[in-house]
């Protein structure tokens, strides 16, 4: 094994476009949340780089990338503190780039998943409550999961794929938020949904997004070549083509678009496009996009009619995106592009390890909340909700007034 410059060159470059997309994610949901609580919203991204970045160092890496534990988990003893997280290549992991760098571009993926959940259950959850959801989430959903898919854990070892994270990253946290707005309840306020505040600031953070998402697919190559730029290339192709079907769906359903339609419909293209970046022909990516304007749009409806609080949509363009791409890997993949080839045992395979997933994710997600619900209080308060966590909790404003 040795270190190609290149490679090495390429992947610092993903790393890089992959952390740019907490705070991207902070700047779409503030811009998309009520004004008086912006700054809440957006400090939950922000403070998961800190919180994770230590749980990844001490115990987290090892448990999802250590010795596998009968398929379930990795070895917590494993590069705890850094140990063994070097310069040198790992011929498991990453062949061609120093082991530390592959440390690095994981840990990207980590830290923007419970931030992602956020926009479902906006000013429902105060700070001592979001940071023991961030802990205890990424603990027992996140990395076990990656573990299982990424980590040579039994989903892996059945077949299963994914190539950058349509299910260990969207479909947890999609289906996580789910059951999130379950356990938390509703917000008692006049209008419930999405009152953006800037939407300026909501399209500096689409932009940003989709920026970071070459990195974030192109990246799960883990190397500079054909593999990388299919799927730079199915990248833009499923956005491009998620955002028009979702703006169609929203001509034939309301009658009219909006600008949150172009931004929310590029978002479900790019999350569903995500698990299937590295297995599937350009010209399929189109299929992919247009499946993903049409499914997620007709979530969002269902979660709308059914009453249900998801406040930025994450369920119905994450959780359905990701779960629904993840199952288009079993129908539309070409062997000649990874390896893997679309076939009634491949589309069986995928569809059980994506529902399993989103199961586990539901399930820990709904006994956490309550059992930390039962501990202590983790909800504001309904005058704190009115006045905005912005000023009660943060003692601070996104907007002076004076």
């Amino acid at each position: 094994m040795s270190i190609n410059s290149g490679d090495t060159a390429f992947m610092m470059l993903c790393t890089a476009m992959v952390c740019l997309m907490t705070p991207g994610l902070a700047f779409f949901y503030g811009g998309l949340a009520r004004k008086r609580s912006i700054l809440f919203i957006m400090m939950e991204s922000f403070i998961s780089m800190g919180i994770v970045t230590l749980i990844w160092m001490f115990g987290g890496f090892g448990l999802a990338f250590g010795k596998d534990i009968h398929g379930v988990i990795g070895r917590f003893t494993d590069y705890f503190g850094l140990a063994h997280v070097g310069l040198v290549p790992n011929a498991v992991h990453a062949a061609s780039i120093p082991f530390a760098l592959f440390f690095l571009f994981q840990l990207m993926f980590c830290v923007i998943t419970v931030p992602l959940m956020t926009g479902a259950f906006a000013e429902r959850l105060n700070l001592k409550g979001y940071i023991l959801l961030l802990i205890f989430w990424t603990l027992l959903v996140y990395i076990p999961v990656c573990h299982w898919v990424w980590g040579e854990g039994f989903l892996s070892k059945w077949g299963f794929v994914d190539f950058a994270g349509g299910t260990v990253i969207h479909t947890t946290a999609g289906f996580a938020a789910l059951a999130s707005i379950f356990v938390l309840g509703k917000r008692k306020v006049a209008k419930q949904g999405m009152h953006p505040n800037n939407l300026m600031a909501a399209a500096i953070g689409t932009g940003l997004l989709w920026f970071g998402w070459f990195g974030f697919n192109s990246g799960g190559a883990l190397s500079a070549g054909a593999l990388a730029t299919k799927a730079f290339t199915n990248t833009l192709v499923g956005l491009a083509s998620g955002m028009i079907a979702w703006l169609i769906m929203a001509k034939i359903l309301r009658g009219k678009i909006n600008f949150v339609d172009v931004m929310t419909g590029s978002v479900a293209g790019l999350a569903t496009i995500t698990p299937c970046a590295g297995y599937i022909a350009p010209s399929s990516a189109i299929v992919v996009g247009i499946v993903a304007g049409i499914i997620c749009n007709l979530a969002v409806g269902f979660r709308q009619k059914k009453g249900w609080d998801d406040a930025l949509d994450v369920w119905g363009v994450h959780g359905v995106g990701g779960f629904t791409g993840t199952i288009l890997i079993g129908l539309l993949a070409d062997k000649t592009v990874n390896g893997v080839g679309a076939s009634f045992h491949q589309l069986m395979v995928q569809v059980g390890g994506v529902v399993l997933t989103a199961i586990y994710a539901f399930i820990l997600t709904y006994v956490l909340l309550k059992l930390l619900g039962a501990i202590t209080e983790i909800k504001p308060t309904q005058k704190q909700i009115e006045e905005g966590l912005d000023k009660t909790l943060l003692e601070e404003t996104a907007y002076d007034k004076n």
